[in-house]
């Protein structure tokens, strides 16, 4: 999900919170995977259960539903409240420390 997360980001979920357009969500593919992905619009499946749209931020990476399809709803596990670890100002804040025009 680059750029919006990197590798070892470590989120705070919220198990069966209900999914809306533009929110990132952990979601079960048909192989099992667990992933992050960016939910974009209600779909149905091909069984005309409801599902949605998954989408990667990075659409050149990585696999989401332009290759499995639409997701169902039970299948959203979790819906992704923030990022905890690296805490999001961790990064503004180290640079500032290391900076020389701040000693």
């Amino acid at each position: 999900m680059r750029p919006t997360l990197e590798p070892g980001d470590r989120l705070l979920v919220r198990y069966a919170a209900p999914v809306t357009a533009g929110r990132l969500v952990l979601a079960r593919f048909p192989d099992g995977t667990l992933a992050v992905k960016r939910a974009v619009e209600p779909r149905r499946t091909r069984a005309d259960e409801p599902g949605w749209w998954l989408l990667s931020d990075n659409p050149d990476v990585g696999v989401d539903s332009r290759h499995r399809g639409v997701i169902a709803d039970r299948d959203v596990v979790a819906v992704v409240v923030a990022r905890v670890w690296p805490r999001p100002a961790s990064a503004a804040r180290l640079a500032r420390v290391g900076d020389p025009k701040n000693r």
